[in-house]
């Protein structure tokens, strides 16, 4: 039997019922009427009685009972049908949806990843980039210390024939022990390298620490970069499953937020403030490489000037002493000449003094043989007041000549202690030509150069 279902939940049985019953009317399916069924009773005047139907007067249903009843029952098998219905076209409409949801959702959170991925992209390159021009900072910061060091190991030399020098120009003798130009510029010559090595030292600490600064800001970008790297493969995994993927399984408890997750805000603030630090130690390293290279051409500078003025002033000290030698040996020279004429002199007189003991000695002679004349002939005639005269002049000269024979060796004895001076004066000047030019200017032909200096080589 065929049943039709109205648009408005009503319900018509189609089709015929039992033969010669009226036509069915349209009854609601969630409005039948209550039906109180009741037993038969035979009491009308139709109703049967008498022994002949005895049996047969149990309880019974009359016949529109019985179509009520079998109503009811279709009525009950179509409802029960037609929910059913709904809710398979429910279920087909709310597995459609889901389904429909589900690859919208998938594809939404796919088009997420693939921002992510951007996103992971955009900071491992500048983290990457941080990472390389860290690295080259650093190696051109390395090579600034290796010029330093350099630069240390050159001015050991400058300072040890600095030092060698003064200790040299120590061994001068007096007078030539001065405190001349050229010992003034080498005791600043001395202090110079001194406080550039001092300076150098001080520098080469900032670059030892500014190089760790970069290493450690280079390994904390490295480990930014390597987690950057290890989330985009863990991403680009993710966002190429699919429903057909094989390996995928279920996760019950995976939805459930870490309390030690990043919000996405802190999580580009991290790597940026970790880019902005590399790119402070950056730039500090480069204005340290920047101030590096000016210590080092300025104080390589100041230290060859340094030495030129110092060789200039050993220069010039040598050429006063050489000046003062060559004065002192013609000094020297006159003075060998006239002790030579004084020594002459000398003899000249030793000489004069000899030939007037003769004629003194005659005319002594004369006066003592006369004075042994007799008598009245011991006479004071011409011939004895002529011998008076002549020993007292003879005696005179003889005393002049002896006096002049004590200056004579008086000055000869003054012109060998001025040549002993001279001699000695002459060899102090030697010495102090042969510590300066010998030991001083000759050491000093090893002094590094300005490259040198500068830590180039």
């Amino acid at each position: 039997m065929g049943e039709a279902t109205c648009e408005s939940g009503w319900v018509t049985p189609s089709g015929p019922l039992l033969t010669g019953e009226p036509a069915p009317q349209t009854i609601p399916v969630c409005a039948l009427p209550p039906r109180e069924y009741q037993v038969a009773r035979n009491t009308g005047p139709f109703s049967s009685s008498g022994l002949a139907t005895a049996g047969f007067r149990g309880a019974r249903y009359l016949p529109d009972e019985w179509h009520q009843n079998n109503y009811a029952r279709y009525y009950e098998a179509f409802a029960d049908c037609d929910g059913l219905e709904r809710a398979r076209r429910e279920a087909r409409q709310l597995a459609t949806e889901a389904e429909t949801r589900a690859q919208g959702t998938q594809a939404d959170t796919t088009k997420k990843l693939g921002e992510r991925l951007q996103d992971l992209h955009f900071w491992k390159s500048e983290l990457q980039r941080e990472i390389e021009e860290l690295t080259g900072e650093t190696d051109l910061l390395l090579a600034q210390k290796l010029r330093l060091q350099k630069a240390l190991d050159a001015l050991e030399l400058p300072f040890s024939i600095a030092m060698d020098n003064l200790q040299c120009r120590e061994r001068r003798r007096p007078p030539d022990l001065v405190r001349d130009s050229a010992e003034i510029q080498l005791l600043k010559e001395a202090e110079l390298i001194r406080n550039v090595q001092e300076l150098l030292k001080r520098t080469l600490m900032q670059a030892v620490n500014q190089i760790q600064l970069n290493r450690d800001q280079k390994q904390t970008c490295e480990m930014d970069w390597s987690d950057k790297i290890e989330t985009y493969n863990i991403d680009e995994t993710c966002g190429h499953y699919n429903d057909q993927s094989t390996i995928i399984q279920a996760y019950p408890h995976s939805s459930k937020l870490e309390d030690s997750a990043s919000h996405p805000d802190s999580w580009a603030k991290f790597s940026h403030d970790n880019i902005h630090r590399a790119e402070r130690e950056r730039t500090a390293s480069a204005s340290l490489r920047s101030l590096i290279d000016s210590v080092l051409h300025d104080t390589a500078e100041d230290v060859h000037a340094q030495f030129d003025a110092v060789n200039q002033a050993l220069a010039q000290r040598c050429e006063e002493v050489e000046d003062a030698k060559h004065k002192l040996e013609h000094h020297l020279h006159r003075t060998l000449m006239e002790i030579g004429s004084q020594e002459n002199t000398i003899s000249s007189l030793k000489k004069a003094i000899k030939d007037k003991e003769s004629p003194l000695k005659v005319a002594q002679t004369r006066l003592y043989q006369r004075a042994q004349r007799p008598n009245i002939d011991l006479c004071r005639d011409d011939v004895q007041h002529s011998l008076i005269h002549e020993v007292e002049e003879l005696a005179k000269s003889i005393e002049v000549l002896k006096q002049k024979l004590l200056e004579a060796e008086q000055a000869l004895r003054s012109l060998e202690g001025t040549r002993m001076s001279l001699e000695k004066e002459i060899a102090t000047k030697s010495n102090s030509l042969f510590i300066d030019r010998q030991q001083c200017l000759a050491h000093r032909c090893r002094y590094p150069d300005i490259l040198k200096l500068a830590g180039y080589r």
